[in-house]
């Protein structure tokens, strides 16, 4: 569990194939500041621009991550050598809860429509698959990249749900977010609260049908 609050950003280093086929993985190393490691053990779990992957190799100033072919293709940018990705260590009990419940399983991709400076602050626009819309709603919580977002407006367009955020200069600073551009993919995570919601409201409507 986490709380979408990004404490570093670190580099993917490498990205080998676990196997031949498609059906193989691939062995992840990140770079990060050695601090930043400090208390992260073997078997620990990470979330890496919003997913959640375990720690199966430590070196002073990075670790490694084995990402099933399942998990690569559902997400975004995990794979990609070079690229800035959002890190948070995994929620302990005696941490404090400064965005939300975050579970670290990406829900889907979603791309940039818009990313511009309004006053101090960055709209963010992004659009979201449609199936994912009836999760978001007004001053309701989004993961975008692993960061626990306040969704501003909610718009169900023809191919896709677009979800409005306001960005303040500290979180652009602070996480990957900076480096979107229109079009860019996204890995997007629902409210833990909606997803429970819709599973108790489609069983109640199932049931109402028999």
């Amino acid at each position: 569990m986490f709380t979408g609050l990004i404490t570093a950003i670190a580099t993917i280093a490498s990205a080998t194939p676990l196997g031949a086929d498609k059906h193989h993985g691939k062995h992840i190393t990140l770079r990060v500041e050695p601090q930043w490691l400090q208390g992260v053990q073997l078997g620990d779990s990470i979330a890496i621009s919003g997913a959640c992957m375990t720690v199966v190799d430590l070196q002073t100033d990075g670790f490694a991550v084995d990402i099933s072919a399942e998990s690569l293709a559902r997400t975004t940018g995990l794979d990609a050598v070079g690229a800035l990705v959002n890190l948070e260590q995994s929620l302990a009990l005696s941490t404090k809860l400064g965005g939300h419940l975050v579970t670290g399983h990406v829900d889907g991709v979603g791309h940039v429509a818009t990313f511009e400076p309004v006053g101090e602050s960055w709209l963010l626009e992004v659009d979201a698959p449609p199936e994912l819309g009836k999760f978001f709603a007004y001053k309701g919580s989004i993961v975008v990249n692993g960061v626990s977002l306040t969704v501003n407006r909610v718009q169900d367009l023809p191919q896709h749900c677009r979800v409005s955020i306001n960005l303040i200069p500290h979180t652009v600073q602070h996480t990957n977010l900076h480096q979107l551009q229109k079009g860019a993919a996204v890995n997007l995570e629902i409210d833990l609260i909606a997803r429970y919601v819709e599973r108790m409201l489609s069983t109640d409507r199932r049931n109402h049908h028999v």
